[in-house]
């Protein structure tokens, strides 16, 4: 499976921002039209765009529902895949996504604390559509909004929503969201280790040798968001560099 550079388009109040340790009231980038935003990534070479509605994962409500669908839309036109996520709480709000065509729905709460409803979806739709998201605080997994902590580790939980049929994982480290101070990749090392489903990575990327950090963790792609609105490097040479390690 080839390693993926994917593009983060976040979605608040109809605007794509960038926040800092997920805090709603801390953006870095305010940039007012997504969907310019996504045409962009694919132009520059995207395979996969990382679509997250903010609103609905901190409030609970997809406020950017429209956008997402027109994206959708504008992807499938381009042949390039789409994961989403934020707000999915129910079988209806994920069987509504992959209904439109999204590839993988991204379930972050509502998976952590219905592991039912990962064998629901993956019996109806396939395990391959169903990401679930493990976002890591202090080294337990965070959930509603990152606003408090599970009881368990990234591992530990992976290993439960691989069982009920999950097809992937996407992995946040929290303590290095955000900050552009680089990344720990012990965390995904250890997560990839425990499971067998494929692992996304996410949280901290800040240079291209990060990119190629986390490549050599196992993982099998990586979410870009605030190093590439800060242009601390393009889309296009992320994807390069990953070519050339082939």
């Amino acid at each position: 499976m080839t390693f993926e550079v994917m593009p983060a388009v976040d979605m608040k109040n109809g605007k794509c921002v960038q926040l800092i340790q997920g805090q709603p009231d801390n953006e870095r980038i305010s940039l007012d039209d997504p969907i310019a935003v996504a045409r962009d990534w694919i132009q520059q070479g995207a395979k996969t765009l990382h679509l997250i509605d903010l609103d609905g994962a901190i409030e609970g409500e997809r406020k950017n529902k429209n956008l997402i669908e027109k994206i959708v839309a504008l992807a499938r036109e381009e042949g390039v895949s789409i994961q989403v996520g934020g707000g999915i709480r129910s079988y209806e709000d994920a069987a509504e996504l992959l209904e439109i065509g999204v590839d993988r729905v991204i379930l972050g709460t509502a998976a952590v604390e219905n592991p039912e409803l990962v064998a629901r979806l993956a019996g109806d739709f396939g395990s391959e559509h169903i990401n679930v998201a493990l976002d890591s605080k202090e080294g337990k997994v965070s959930i509603k909004g990152w606003t408090e902590l599970a009881d368990q580790t990234a591992p530990e939980l992976g290993r439960i929503l691989e069982e009920k049929g999950a097809g992937s994982i996407l992995f946040t480290n929290i303590d290095s969201e955000g900050l552009m101070e680089g990344i720990n990749a012990q965390p995904t090392i250890d997560l990839v280790k425990s499971v067998n489903i494929p692992v996304i990575a996410s949280g901290g990327v800040t240079t291209l040798e990060d990119i190629k950090e986390l490549k050599k963790t196992g993982a099998i792609g990586v979410v870009v968001g605030s190093a590439l609105y800060t242009d601390k490097f393009t889309l296009t040479e992320a994807i390069n560099t990953i070519s050339e390690e082939d």
